[in-house]
């Protein structure tokens, strides 16, 4: 992923089915990931990524998503947390 807006086009908000965020455990420290469902397919992404910002403020966008996901992944630690930030229903 080296192109901010490449990566969003790829993602138009009137497509996406669902947006989950989530920890990994890597041992000594967490890793919050993202999962943005559209059309069956699955992308993946996480807060090491040079995208990370744009990402989530692009994901922010869609009517009703929860703005209050990042203090409901990232405690406690080393726990996966999983939630969903937006769906489409």
């Amino acid at each position: 992923m080296t192109n901010n807006l490449a990566i969003l086009g790829q993602l138009p908000l009137s497509e996406i089915d669902a947006v989950i965020f989530y920890k990994r455990d890597e041992i000594t420290t967490d890793l919050i990931c993202c999962a943005v469902a559209i059309q069956g397919r699955l992308w993946t992404f996480h807060e090491e990524a040079a995208e990370w910002q744009a990402l989530t403020a692009h994901l922010s966008a869609l009517p009703g998503f929860r703005n209050d996901w990042y203090e409901a992944v990232v405690n406690p630690p080393f726990a996966t947390n999983e939630t969903i930030a937006f769906e489409r229903r």
